[in-house]
């Protein structure tokens, strides 16, 4: 589904009038504007994230842990102040959320093709199902927390299932 032309008039009107802490949370969550993509949100804004992936590969285990965390919490810090300024805990143009749950799929794991593509799909899959208990916390869990935690989840299934489809292939 896309973003309608009446909602984009509103995410431009409503960014002009705050202030500019809420500009960059805006930016921030919909991942510099990738979240109003017509189409698959979700998806883009994972494919948004494969840069951060190519940038914490760089670092050492120690490194990516506090990126990732920087990462995390900049998701939550940004989808919360978004969906007060668009009125809407969970919109579907806060991308952001995606991008902390991928970073979180493939941390610790080497850069390759077959991480990043299977990172991608097993990421992709959890977060569209949502199995128990994600519903759960996506239906409990508010605010930006709330947004931020069930990908999170989806994240941590990912991560196990690359590692053990990993483990499984050597």
């Amino acid at each position: 589904m896309s973003l309608k032309q009446s909602d984009r008039l509103k995410l431009l009107k409503v960014t002009k009038d705050v202030h500019l802490l809420d500009k960059i949370a805006l930016i921030l969550s919909i991942w510099f504007g990738i979240g109003l993509l017509p189409g698959i949100p979700g998806t883009l804004g994972t494919i948004g994230a494969i840069p951060l992936y190519l940038l914490m590969d760089l670092l050492d285990p120690g490194y990516q842990a506090l990126f990732l965390l920087i990462a995390i919490s900049g998701a939550i810090w940004s989808s919360q102040r978004a969906g007060r300024i668009l009125a809407k805990v969970d919109s579907r143009q806060i991308v952001i959320d995606e991008v902390a749950g991928f970073l979180l799929t493939i941390i610790f794991l080497p850069l390759t093709w077959l991480n990043l593509i299977a990172g991608f799909f097993l990421f992709r899959f959890f977060d569209i199902l949502k199995p128990p208990p994600i519903k759960k916390i996506e239906q409990k869990v508010r605010g930006g927390f709330g947004v931020v935690f069930d990908d999170l989840v989806a994240g941590v299934y990912a991560h196990l299932s690359l590692r053990l489809l990993l483990h499984m292939l050597t």
